[in-house]
């Protein structure tokens, strides 16, 4: 389930003192990991959302933050 790519994510998300949008996280992570967009961004965190790891707070745009 793309563990890889949701820890690079969650330790953004971690060091974060108020939830990220997509783009935000993206322009923490550094370039050329694979993660190219912020629509990957948002698919990888949708899925650890299912499993109640994430938050996804459902505004224009959407934000994310770990649950805890």
């Amino acid at each position: 389930m793309h563990t890889h790519e949701y820890e690079r994510i969650r330790g953004v998300l971690a060091d974060a003192d108020e939830p990220l949008t997509a783009r935000e996280i993206l322009a923490h992570l550094e370039q050329g990991e694979g993660i190219d967009s912020p629509h990957r961004v948002a698919t990888v965190l949708g899925r650890w959302a299912r499993r109640g790891e994430v938050e996804v707070i459902a505004a224009r745009p959407y934000r994310y933050r770990l649950n805890a």
